[in-house]
């Protein structure tokens, strides 16, 4: 019998609707696991198979910003033409730092508009070192200061050239909301399982990691070698390539690991989310499952290893020191989920 105390309090959720993860990444100290992050992961082939998974990648989960990139790809086919230091901006989860407010600003002035018409939320830098500095010079929330600034800048700017109305860019019923559930849709091979709203107020799609691992792989495909390079999908891959300080920022991980991986395309997205698209259309996504951050990335370079790409300038990315004391005692790195065939014939068969 539940206590009375507890009656108020939500149904809890029944095991069997919880995502089937696995052990992707173990905290040790001195020998001893402290903590285990579960989660779900996928690599898939450029002609979509799968190479490896574990844990329940085709459980619909939402891709936060890693939805960024697509959403700039539909931007670009509706005609949004930016320098590419700018239009990868509009696909980055940026750390706030002067480079990235004044770029969202540049794309509001090109297009005639003002601060006053971004409709995403206020928030301080995202970044340590940037909100640090921006406090210390007496800055407070805004809406330029926010992350998604520079995706919300394109979003009314790309209102502007197809003239739809500016005011209520995010509403579900907008064109230009309509056209990037069309392209995420195209991209991914998938109907959205459920909409729901992303933090900054941008409707957001519950998907598979399977279908994000597909629309990376195309994403990264698009702007490698061999392609033409025309196309929408390719515009953002270069812009992002070329520009990854754009994407995050400095002392970010997504920016180190596009600058030591040459071709590598790389998005995250809150709440414990990795996606990277390789040049050969190779891709991975990454969902930690209680939405940690610190696991994403060396359960990232472990399915990296795995797929033979070079990770040896990622020592710092794939394992983090547990420190006592102020002296190294154990490490966060990635649990051995690899080691289980089953997972990959499962994620295959279905």
């Amino acid at each position: 019998m539940i206590s009375p105390a507890l009656a108020h309090l939500p149904t809890p959720l029944a095991p069997e609707r919880l995502p089937q993860h696995a052990p992707l990444a173990v905290q040790t100290r001195d020998g001893l696991v402290e903590s285990v992050h579960y989660g779900s992961a996928i690599a898939a082939a450029a002609d979509g198979r799968t190479l490896l998974a574990a844990g329940e990648p085709l459980a619909p989960f939402y891709p936060r910003s890693a939805l960024k990139p697509l959403q700039a790809v539909a931007m670009v086919r509706a005609g949004l033409d930016l320098p590419d230091e700018l239009l990868a901006l509009a696909a980055a989860s940026h750390s706030g730092a002067a480079a990235h407010r004044d770029g969202a600003r540049r794309i509001l002035d090109l297009h005639g508009l003002t601060p006053e018409d971004l409709e995403n939320s206020t928030d301080l830098p995202y970044g340590a070192r940037e909100r640090e500095e921006w406090l210390a010079g007496g800055g407070k929330a805004t809406q330029l200061a926010q992350n998604c600034s520079g995706k919300h800048a394109a979003m009314a700017a790309t209102c502007v050239i197809n003239g739809w109305p500016v005011r209520g860019y995010l509403s579900p019923e907008h064109p230009l909301q309509q056209l990037a559930a069309r392209t995420v849709a195209e991209l991914t091979g998938e109907e959205p399982e459920r909409t729901s709203t992303d933090g900054c107020g941008t409707p957001l799609f519950a998907l598979t990691l399977r279908g994000m691992a597909r629309a990376f792989g195309r994403l990264a495909a698009a702007g490698g070698p061999g392609a033409s390079g025309d196309s929408a999908e390719a515009a953002v891959a270069r812009a992002m390539r070329r520009h990854p300080e754009m994407v995050a920022g400095e002392d970010r991980d997504v920016t180190a690991l596009m600058r030591l991986v040459p071709g590598l395309l790389a998005k995250d997205g809150f709440e414990g989310v990795q996606l990277v698209g390789l040049p050969d259309g190779r891709a991975i996504a990454v969902k930690i499952s209680d939405g940690g951050d610190r696991a994403r990335m060396p359960v990232t370079v472990r399915i990296l290893a795995a797929l033979d790409v070079d990770t040896s300038s990622l020592g710092h990315l794939a394992a983090t020191p547990v420190l006592g004391g102020g002296r190294p005692v154990g490490l966060l790195q990635a649990a051995d989920f690899l080691a289980a065939p089953e997972t990959y014939h499962a994620a295959d068969a279905q």
